[in-house]
């Protein structure tokens, strides 16, 4: 499923407009990224949880080269699926 299907499925479930359905989605999106941006955490009960955990810097090597390479300590967006969802998928 693509963004123009989600789209459909949401304007064809709420009876919307596929515009409205949209800004409904967008909407959500841009909400669960302002929330992440500022290090919130964004739980949906039964779906799931967005958080962002941040990662140690490590020494790494480039597969190319066999050198070792310095990578930097960074941010990373994470979800972990809600119970109904793993229930729904298996």
């Amino acid at each position: 499923m693509n963004r123009q299907d989600l789209v459909a499925k949401i304007a064809a479930n709420a009876d919307v407009t596929k515009k409205a359905a949209n800004l409904a989605l967008n909407a959500v999106i841009d909400g669960i990224t302002i929330a992440l941006e500022k290090g919130d955490k964004v739980s949906l009960v039964g779906f799931g949880t967005f958080k962002v955990n941040r990662r140690k810097a490590r020494t790494g090597i480039n597969p190319q080269t066999k050198a070792k390479i310095n990578i930097p300590a960074r941010k990373v967006p994470v979800f972990k699926a809600g119970k109904k969802l793993k229930d729904a998928v298996k």
